[in-house]
C-alpha cells in the first residue's frame, strides 16, 4: 500500500504500518479519554485518562495486529503465499495469494474475526475481573472497552459483504454449495457494493444528525463500495480469460536489454525505440536476469546515471512472475506478486519468448467484448 513503511516482521511476514495508523491511535485514545473513560469512572485527573487511554489506544492497534496475523499464519499454513500484512487507518490488510479450494478460503477467511471475539472475550473477561478482585476501575474500563470493541469488530468483519471477511466467508460457502468460485465472488462483491452504499448513506444522515462518528461510517462504506466494485471487474476479467494460455496473450518477439549497460547508454540504445514501457533485461549468457520500468529510468538524477547500471535500477527475476506460454493465463495472473504486478515474463526453458503487460490483458479483453477468438495478430 502507498504511503506505508516496513516496521518489522509478524509470523514470518513483512509488517507494513501506513502513515494514517497514528491518527488511528490519536482517534481512539481521544474518544476514550474524553469521553468513555470520565463517563465509566468520573473523578480522575486529565492525566489518568490520556495515559490510560494511550494504553487502552495502543493495546486496540496490538489487537487489529492479532487480526491480520491470523489470517497470515492461517494462509502460511494451507500452503499460500503472503506478501504482507499492513496496518492503516481502517485496519488492517493482508496481501495473499488466491485460495485454491473453498475449505482453504473459508479456514483463511474465518481466522481473523474469531481472533478478535477472542480477544473480545479475553479483555472483558479480564477486566471485569480484574474490577472485582482490586477495585481498579480505570484499567478495569480500559480493558472492558477494549472487548466490547474487538467483539464489535469480530461481529462486524463477519457481516457477508466483500471485502470485509464475512463476504469472503460468504464467498466460500457459495463456492461450496455450487462448485462455481466465480458466481460466488459475484455475489460477495455485489453484496459487498449494496451494503458499502446503505452504511455510507446511513452514516451522512448520522452526521446530519449531529454525530461525528457518522463521517467515519460514510468512509468504510465508501470504502468497502470502490473496493467490492474492483473485485466484481477481477471477477468479470477472469471469466472473460477463462481457458485462455499465456501464449495467446503475450507480446512476441519483445525489445529486449543487456543488464550490465550503463543507464545512459540503456536508453539511448534501447528504451527510446521500444514501445513497452516495461523491458526484460538479459544477463550475459542470455538468460532473463529481471524487467526495468521506463519510469524508474526517468527518475535516475542525470548526475547518477553514468554509475549506474540498468540492473542497479530494475526488478531482479526472483521478483517477478514467470509462466510457460502453455500455462492457464488465469493461474498465471494468480501468482502475480501484488508489489510487482505486471508484466509476466514467458520463458520456454531458460529462454526469454515473450511478456504479458496490461496492453496485452486489454487487448484481449477488447476482442472477448466483440465476440472475437484467437490471437489478434495487428
Amino acid at each position: 500500500m502507498n504511503g506505508s513503511v516496513p516496521i518489522g516482521r509478524v509470523v514470518g511476514v513483512p509488517l507494513r504500518m501506513h502513515w494514517s495508523v497514528p491518527l488511528l491511535v490519536v482517534l481512539f485514545a481521544y474518544g476514550l479519554g474524553r469521553q468513555t473513560l470520565p463517563a465509566w469512572t468520573p473523578g480522575r485527573s486529565n492525566t489518568v485518562y490520556t495515559v490510560a487511554a494511550a494504553v487502552g489506544a495502543l493495546l486496540l492497534l496490538g489487537s487489529l495486529l492479532l487480526h491480520e496475523t491470523a489470517h497470515a499464519a492461517t494462509a502460511r499454513r494451507k500452503d499460500i503465499s503472503v506478501e504482507d500484512v499492513t496496518l492503516w487507518a481502517l485496519g488492517g490488510m493482508t496481501r495473499m495469494g488466491r485460495p485454491q479450494s473453498a475449505g482453504v478460503a473459508f479456514a483463511v477467511a474465518v481466522s481473523g474475526p474469531l481472533a478478535s471475539l477472542a480477544v473480545g472475550v479475553a479483555a472483558l473477561g479480564a477486566g471485569l475481573g480484574l474490577h472485582r478482585l482490586t477495585g481498579w476501575a480505570v484499567p478495569a474500563a480500559v480493558l472492558v472497552w477494549l472487548g466490547w470493541t474487538n467483539l464489535f469488530l469480530g461481529v462486524f468483519n463477519l457481516l457477508p459483504a466483500a471485502p470485509l471477511d464475512g463476504g469472503r466467508v460468504l464467498q466460500a460457502l457459495l463456492w461450496w454449495r455450487t462448485g462455481d468460485r466465480e458466481r460466488a465472488e459475484r455475489a460477495a462483491s455485489r453484496s459487498g457494493q449494496v451494503f458499502g452504499v446503505l452504511l455510507a448513506a446511513f452514516g451522512w444522515i448520522s452526521f446530519l444528525r449531529g454525530s461525528p462518528g457518522g463521517l467515519w461510517l460514510v468512509l468504510v462504506g465508501l470504502f468497502m463500495a470502490v473496493v467490492a466494485g474492483a473485485e466484481r471487474r477481477t471477477t468479470e476479467l477472469r471469466a472473460a480469460l477463462e481457458g485462455k494460455r499465456v501464449s495467446d496473450a503475450m507480446s512476441a518477439p519483445v525489445v529486449t536489454g543487456a543488464d550490465w549497460l550503463a543507464v545512459p547508454r540503456f536508453i539511448d540504445e534501447v528504451a527510446l525505440d521500444a514501445r513497452h514501457s516495461v523491458l526484460p533485461l538479459l544477463d550475459f549468457d542470455g538468460r532473463p536476469s529481471g524487467i526495468v520500468h521506463m519510469a524508474r529510468l526517468a527518475a535516475v538524477p542525470s548526475a547518477q546515471r553514468e554509475e549506474l547500471r540498468v540492473r542497479d535500477v530494475a526488478t531482479p527475476r526472483e521478483r517477478c512472475t514467470v509462466a510457460a506460454p502453455g500455462d492457464l493465463l488465469t493461474e498465471a495472473l494468480d501468482a502475480l506478486r501484488p508489489s510487482v504486478g505486471l508484466p509476466i515474463l514467458v520463458l520456454e526453458g531458460e529462454r526469454l519468448v515473450g511478456i504479458v503487460t496490461a496492453a496485452d490483458i486489454s487487448r484481449m479483453l477488447r476482442r472477448h467484448a466483440l465476440g472475437g477468438g484467437g490471437r489478434e495478430t495487428g
